[in-house]
């Protein structure tokens, strides 16, 4: 870039930046405040959090380093981008890790001050790259944030370590005035996170504003840019965490259907924000019970359930094979019960903090018997607000337990939501018994409504007294029976309850802008995003690709088969093995073609893009 006393400003579509350092440099932190300055501004945006699963991984080393992607544009975008054009290195480390993702001729923002012999040699750099030359290739700008950040906050009286704590705020306030982002949000951040501890927020907001100063009167940048704000439907937005939305979608479920929230969970990453946000909401007559294991947890669910609750528990793989027992006999109860399993990558502890949708054969089949129930999927973090609710309803109207999927990916990463009307949300009926339905004023607790739904009874309520239990019910009156022609009628009806879920099922729809692609690119959960940005991309080259989205798994929509066989080839993308791919090969008996990825990282457009390219041109050569 040329040196100039004057900074011209540029105006782009799109910017993927990317924040990267040491466990202990508050990437997350940094990124959060900047995503948050660019919802303010009306940018449509994704993030994508990436962090070690070890409290304290080692300093200075490749497995250390914590980052967070921002994609924020003036158009609509469904994914955290592809290859940063910027990366803000706070360490060798950070700039190992992540000089490969970043696009050539993109933006490097390094602490210099951190490139010393030491940390260099920790990450197998013979020599200083910033400085040997072999930066070339991108815009590197070498700065001593560290040097900076100590001296922008010496009216404090900090020692070193404690000073130099705030050079990820030097660094945000450089990119705040590099990417024209307000300072107001960020200073008032500050004031509210730091209010009791008058150093620190001082010393943050004195870095934070040095940044800001630095970037405006040196002559290191001589081009600043600015995104425009994207076209939106009118009302209030704010920026959330699948998480967040998956806990107030869970609430306003409760309050849609009158029930007091009852959540039972044990806390396991990456779910146990789900816990965080259910447990501020007592006001709003949630009660959450953090249990001493798993097997406790939906156990305690289970019962708030039984009892006359909207009983939930949350948790990730390990959890839901521990849960898997008490599943089961939510299953046998015909009890509603809602399990949130945010998936991660497995198996056992696997990768905790990495994103995966390898849990889905294990929604469907993890369980002894035969025990059906409904499976749904949520497709991007505001989504999870949406697909919460489903899961309830559908989960009260069936009397059934349902597995809510989301993962990592969503969990983690933040989009901006329109917030709902609330009031407009569909009343969700639990249509309690309250009344004998039986001969002679006799109470029958598993005969069936015309969805196969058997009645709720709330315990004490008079002359609906029942039996309860795990072992096998007797047709209507749910007394204990071991006749083989009765558990087989059960088996059945169970499994017909939950096969009727499909009345309720939109159909699939698919987006075939011609109507003549011959390629079907069919995905579930998170994949939707990506598998959006992958066909956008293939549909500029003037090929032809059609898209559809599952989000209800078991059952699947009706027209599901329908849709498989009208297109040549269907491509089925996944953080996994294959597994969607497999039950639709089994259950339609068309050969779907699996795209499978499990690096726990989401699907990258940029590389499904190019593998659709040559599937469309190798159909169209037949």
């Amino acid at each position: 870039m040329r040196p100039s006393a004057v900074t011209d400003v540029q105006s782009l579509d799109r910017v993927v930046i990317r924040f990267a350092g040491d466990s202990g440099d508050g990437m997350q932190l940094t990124g959060d405040r900047f995503t948050s300055d660019t919802a303010s501004l009306g940018n449509d945006f994704a993030t994508l959090p990436n962090f070690p699963a070890e409290i304290r991984a080692p300093q200075g080393t490749v497995a250390g380093v914590s980052s967070f992607q921002l994609h924020f544009a003036d158009t609509d975008i469904k994914t955290p981008g592809d290859a940063p054009d910027v990366l803000v290195a706070m360490n060798p480390a950070a700039l190992k890790a992540n000089l490969g993702d970043l696009k050539r001729g993109g933006v490097i923002i390094a602490d210099a001050h951190e490139f010393t012999k030491r940390n260099l040699a920790k990450v197998g750099y013979a020599a200083d790259p910033l400085t040997d030359g072999s930066l070339v290739d991108y815009q590197l700008h070498s700065i001593d944030l560290t040097g900076l950040t100590v001296g922008s906050v010496e009216q404090f009286k900090l020692g070193r370590k404690e000073a130099s704590r705030a050079k990820n705020m030097f660094a945000l306030g450089l990119l705040t005035w590099l990417f024209t982002r307000p300072v107001e949000h960020t200073l008032e951040f500050l004031d509210r996170k730091f209010g009791g501890k008058p150093e620190i927020r001082d010393s943050n907001k004195a870095a934070f504003l040095a940044g800001h100063a630095f970037g405006e009167t040196t002559e290191t940048f001589a081009v600043r840019f600015e995104v425009a704000a994207a076209p939106a439907l009118p009302g209030t937005y704010r920026q959330i965490t699948g998480n967040k939305a998956l806990a107030l979608g869970l609430i306003a479920g409760s309050v849609a259907s009158g029930l007091p929230l009852f959540l039972g969970a044990y806390p396991i990453t990456p779910a146990s924000d789900v816990l965080h946000e259910l447990s501020k909401a007592k006001d709003e007559g949630v009660t959450t019970f953090q249990a001493e294991d798993e097997i406790a947890a939906v156990g305690a669910a289970l019962g708030a359930s039984y009892a006359g609750h909207l009983g939930v528990t949350s948790t990730s793989g390990p959890g839901m094979a521990l849960k898997s027992e008490t599943i089961s006999l939510a299953v046998m109860l015909e009890q509603p019960l809602v399990i949130c399993d945010i998936q991660r990558a497995g198996p056992a502890t696997g990768m905790p903090t990495k994103t995966e949708q390898a849990d889905l054969l294990q929604a469907m089949f993890g369980r002894h018997g035969e025990a059906p129930l409904h499976v749904i999927a949520a497709q991007s973090p505001a989504d999870c607000f949406d697909a919460a609710i489903e899961a309830v309803r559908i989960a009260l109207t069936y009397r059934t337990p349902v597995i809510l999927l989301t993962d990592g990916y969503l969990a983690n990463g933040a989009e901006p939501w329109l917030l709902p009307d609330i009031a407009s949300l569909p009343p969700i009926d639990p249509a309690f018994a309250t009344e004998p339905n039986g001969p002679d004023g006799t109470f029958l607790p598993y005969l069936r409504d015309e969805r196969g739904a058997r009645p709720w009874a709330v315990p004490g309520t008079p002359g609906l007294e029942h039996r309860i239990g795990g072992i096998e019910k007797a047709d209507k009156t749910g007394n204990v029976s071991y006749a083989p022609d009765n558990h087989e009628l059960m088996v059945r009806a169970r499994q017909a309850k939950v096969d009727g879920i499909v009345a309720d099922v939109p159909d699939l729809v698919v987006d075939d802008p011609d109507g003549d692609a011959d390629v079907l690119v069919l995905g579930w959960g998170s994949t939707w995003g990506p598998i959006a940005a992958g066909a956008r991309r293939v549909r500029d080259t003037g090929r032809k690709v059609a898209t559809a989205h599952l989000r209800h798994l078991n059952p699947l929509p009706a027209n599901t088969g329908d849709v498989l066989r009208a297109y040549p080839r269907v491509i089925v993308p996944e953080m996994n093995l294959g597994q969607m791919a497999m039950i639709l090969r089994a259950r339609y008996l068309v050969d779907v073609q699996s795209y499978s990825r499990v690096r726990g990282l989401p699907i990258s457009p940029a590389e499904l893009a190019p593998y659709l390219i040559d599937v469309i041109d190798a159909e169209e050569a037949r």
